[in-house]
């Protein structure tokens, strides 16, 4: 006991991170600087990311939370012990057993009488079988949820990534072999099968109404300690922290590896999300998890049950989110919106006549306040749906209809040729010149100005020598005179289109 009580908390974080994980990735996970692949070696290394969804129908649980108005020393805590009995028997612990690359995979080594030998044993992947192949048998373990009878399950799609055996255990001990009816790497969903039937089940919430500040519930088992429960509130709506377009829902539930694919329950005992990572730089809870939104994995699920897969749409467009100095320049009232920083060619934008330096402020009538919302909205959309756009190009809202294309779909190079260059003047501190043939040529750039020295306000705003610069507040430039024209008409700042390498960027440059 003594021994326990002394060991030090590096020690104790190190076993934290190493718990649950698995193969291509493990229950929840930690996710460092947005990253949301969740891959099992991460959770051991502190900052890797986890996921985690749910979906199911069945008959919504009261839960007793009524808060007097008025008066808050008499508002009560929810009591959750009716969610738990009632939809508990259908939240299951999912095994993996699979095969990986052996990586330079550090693991703690411990001495059997060390008091975390046998935490380890347990919980960390098998070592090599001695197969020569440069590959080793990994376990890991997440959770799930059931969503119909017949043994449909929801989980993540990086608890089962790479698995070559998955077992479903329910909380009364039984256990199937289940198979992986598909998965969706991009929003992170995975629909098993079992064969059975008459299984519990969840019943489906609504995600969209969730509030923040209201009460919800986590079922899972971390570190493989089976059917956890965990509670806390809403913290945050529409968190994107990734990439590919999923709004999250972010709380302080306590979630930790091995709780990824688990259900987040609200009050009334739907499931509201799949639990699906954390921010931590230690591999273990530090108070921000989040989730996948329910209305997103069912989606997907129908699809997975349908026809095997997934199809996501796409416009075609890269963004940036429209700050104070951007609105500025594009004299927008308000810094909301999504800035078009490039169109890929032979896109769903280039066809609607997208351009760099649109910006898009609704889509549908739905406003847009960040690039997130508008690549949350053609996340969930199908291939073939056609989208309304609101967009501010020239000091004026025009309307632009879209069809969405298929996101998998091989891309084109983004269309370089409709834009052109950039200026020198006092106010920018930008000593430019055309490209010539041969830079051209190279570059695969049409027309454009290089940039031979940034100093003042473009140096402290980040352009660099080499760069190429294309448009000036959404206007295609070609010369210093055009450049020029362009900056003397503003007052306290524009917006710079730079071609750096393969990249396009807005660069936001106060000159007032």
């Amino acid at each position: 006991m003594q021994n326990e009580t002394a060991m030090s908390a590096k020690r104790l974080t190190l076993a934290l991170c190493a718990a649950g994980v698995i193969g291509g990735a493990v229950g929840a996970v930690a996710v460092n600087h947005n990253n949301a692949t969740a891959a099992a070696e991460a959770a051991a290394a502190a900052g890797a990311p986890v996921a985690a969804q749910a979906a199911a129908p069945a008959v919504p649980v009261p839960a007793t939370a009524a808060p007097v108005a008025g008066n808050p020393a008499a508002t009560g805590l929810p009591d959750f012990t009716k969610i738990v009995s009632h939809n508990g028997p259908a939240v299951v612990n999912v095994r993996v057993v699979g095969s990986t690359k052996v990586a330079q995979r550090q693991m703690p080594q411990f001495d059997e009488d060390d008091p975390f030998f046998e935490f380890f044993r347990r919980f960390q992947p098998q070592q090599p079988r001695g197969n020569g192949g440069g590959r080793e048998v990994v376990i890991g373990a997440g959770s799930g949820f059931i969503v119909s009878p017949d043994g449909v399950i929801l989980t993540n799609a990086h608890v089962v990534r790479d698995a070559d055996e998955v077992t479903v255990k329910l909380q009364d001990r039984r256990e199937y072999r289940a198979k992986v009816l598909g998965s969706d790497p991009k929003t992170d969903v995975a629909v098993l099968k079992v064969d059975a039937k008459n299984l519990p089940t969840v019943p489906v919430g609504n995600s969209r109404s969730l509030q923040v500040g209201e009460w919800v519930l986590a079922i899972g088992s971390p570190y493989g300690l089976e059917s956890s429960v965990t509670a806390g509130v809403v913290s945050a709506k529409g968190r994107n922290i990734d990439t590919n377009g999923v709004q999250f829902i972010q709380t302080d539930v306590a979630v930790n590896p091995g709780n990824s694919g688990g259900p987040l329950f609200n009050t009334r005992g739907e499931v509201v999300g799949i639990n699906s990572q954390i921010y931590s730089q230690t591999g273990g809870y530090q108070g921000l998890s989040f989730a996948i939104p329910i209305d997103v994995a069912v989606r997907i699920k129908d699809q997975i049950v349908a026809t095997g897969k997934v199809q996501h749409a796409k416009l075609g467009i890269g963004l940036q989110d429209v700050g104070q100095d951007f609105a500025d320049s594009f004299k927008l009232d308000s810094p909301d919106g999504a800035l078009v920083r490039s169109v890929e060619r032979g896109s769903a934008a280039e066809k609607a006549g997208l351009k760099s330096g649109d910006v898009i402020r609704k889509v549908n009538g739905q406003p847009i306040v960040s690039g997130g919302d508008l690549s949350a909205i053609v996340s969930i959309a199908k291939p073939g749906d056609r989208v309304a756009l609101d967009v501010w190009r020239d000091g004026k809202i025009i309307q632009v209809n879209a069809t969405l294309a298929n996101a998998n779909d091989k891309p084109e190079r983004a269309n370089r040729d409709s834009l052109a260059g950039l200026d020198k003047g006092a106010k920018l501190g930008l000593s430019l010149r055309p490209l010539d043939p041969m830079e051209r040529r190279q570059s695969g750039i049409a027309s454009g100005l290089l940039v031979e020295d940034a100093g003042g306000p473009a140096q402290v705003a980040g352009i660099q020598p080499g760069d190429v610069l294309l448009s000036v507040n959404g206007k295609p430039v070609n010369s210093v005179e055009q450049v020029r024209d362009v900056v003397g008409k503003s007052s306290k700042s524009v917006a710079l289109l730079i071609q750096r390498g393969d990249d396009k960027i807005f660069i936001p440059v106060r000159i007032g």
